[in-house]
């Protein structure tokens, strides 16, 4: 019975991460990479990718073994300052790149960077990153509006942990 529900849970993660655009694939991909050390991103994504955006990734994502580890319980405001801004400021500049065109992709990178934990908080990371001036205003509006209103008023998150990382395929030369 387990193996059904990891193998539908697998399934949907999968159809989600298919209804993602191209662009955020993408993003996801080299921001997994990046997060989680699977490899050197410059090799696999510099020449498809901006070399300045790449280093910028790397170096805000410096932060997210700390922050992995002082995820606050989600019932107290303990422990609050000192993630959030943090990961706002994370959050805010992989918005700024434009290439996450939506709370969903966000979501979908950042519990694989972070893990089930970071769930409840995604929303309202997101939102005060989307609505920084640094965002420019027509992307503020797109980012804003793709944060459905029950992902912003869920009365509570899975603590399943995510099961599917996607990883680039390296198209075989023709």
């Amino acid at each position: 019975m387990a193996k059904t529900g990891t193998a539908s849970l697998t399934i949907a993660e999968l159809r989600e991460f298919a209804s993602f655009s191209a662009c955020e694939q993408r993003f996801i991909e080299r921001g997994l990479d990046i997060g989680l050390g699977r490899g050197d991103a410059f090799k696999a994504w510099g020449v498809a990718g901006d070399k300045a955006a790449i280093r910028s990734q790397y170096l805000a994502y410096r932060e997210l073994r700390l922050l992995a580890g002082s995820v606050p319980c989600e019932t107290s405001l303990d422990g609050l300052e000192a993630f959030m801004g943090p990961l706002m400021r994370v959050t805010a500049q992989d918005l700024a790149l434009e290439q996450l065109e939506s709370f969903s992709a966000y979501r979908f990178l950042y519990e694989r960077l972070f893990g089930a934990r970071v769930r409840p908080w995604l929303p309202a990371a997101f939102c005060a990153a989307a609505a920084l001036p640094q965002i420019r205003p027509g992307q503020r509006k797109v980012l804003l509006q793709s944060l459905s209103e029950a992902a912003a008023t869920a009365p509570g998150w899975s603590d399943r942990e995510p099961c599917f990382f996607p990883e680039r395929v390296e198209a075989e030369p023709a």
